[in-house]
Formats: structure tokens, sequence, C-alpha cells
């Protein structure tokens, strides 16, 4: 192998493109490999920090169904309480409400039997007086005597 200019030209060609590759071409390049690797990492970072965000937002979630369920057993124990006391009192003013009118009754019932014993009296007294004068009207005799007081006595 003979060793001529050409071989020297390109060989220095080649020494002349390496150096501009690595001078011009290859530092942008290493640039761009650097910036996609640190964008790379930042994303994956990122992905870790919202994974991380992402169980303490469920576990978050978790304490405020747990509080609302807690609280809607709260209210629904109230509202059954509330409901008991509610149904006591309407038991409580039922009854005082029946003994009113049980009362009212009673008293009614008494106004009705002594107005009922004060006519029965008037037509007792009535009777009598038209007995008496029945009898007084007639001869009196022992068997008319007994006859006026049994009629008297089926009136009556």
């Amino acid at each position: 192998m003979d060793i001529n200019l050409t071989l020297i030209g390109q060989s220095i060609a080649m020494i002349v493109f390496v150096w501009f590759c690595m001078k011009y071409i290859w530092p942008p390049v290493l640039e761009a490999i650097e910036t996609r690797q640190k964008q790379i990492e930042d994303g994956l970072a990122a992905a870790d920090r919202g994974q991380e965000r992402l169980v303490q937002a469920r576990a978050e979630a978790d304490e405020v169904v747990d509080e609302a369920r807690r609280q809607a057993t709260t209210i629904l124990d109230q509202a059954n309480a509330r409901a008991i006391e509610i149904v006591a009192d309407g038991k409580a003013d039922g009854s005082k409400e029946r003994e009113r009118q049980l009362t009212a009754a009673t008293a009614e019932i008494e106004q009705e039997a002594n107005r009922a014993r004060e006519e029965l009296r008037g037509q007792v007294s009535a009777i009598a007086i038209a007995g008496a004068e029945k009898i007084l009207n007639r001869e009196i005799d022992a068997t008319q005597h007994e006859d006026i007081l049994g009629k008297l006595a089926k009136e009556l």
C-alpha cells in the first residue's frame, strides 16, 4: 500500500470533518439530548409527585366521606330523638284532650240526668195532684181508692 497525496488529503478532510462535527454539530446534539433527559426526569418526578398527591387526595376524600357519614348518623339520631319526642308530646296532648272531653261529657250527662229528674218530678207531682183531685172528686170508698192508687202507680 502506497501512501500518496490522495490518502493524506482524505485523512485531512476526515480530520477537518470530525473537528467540524465536534465543534459545531456535536454540542447542540448533546445539549438537545441533555435537555430531553432533563425533561424526562422532570416528567417522571412530576408523575411521582402526582401519584403521591393522588394517594393523599384519596386519603383525604376517605376522611371527608367518613366525617360525612358520622354527621349523617348524628343527624339521623337527632331526627329520631325529635320524632320520639314529638310522638310523646302528641300522646300527652291527646291524653289531656281526652280527659277534657271526658270531663265535659260527664258534666253534660249529669246535667241531662238532673234535667230529666226535674222533669220527672214535675210529672210525678202533676200526676199526684191529678190523682188527689180524682180521689177527692169521687166518693171515697176503699175499693175505689185501691183502684185509683193502682192506676196512679201504673202511670208512674
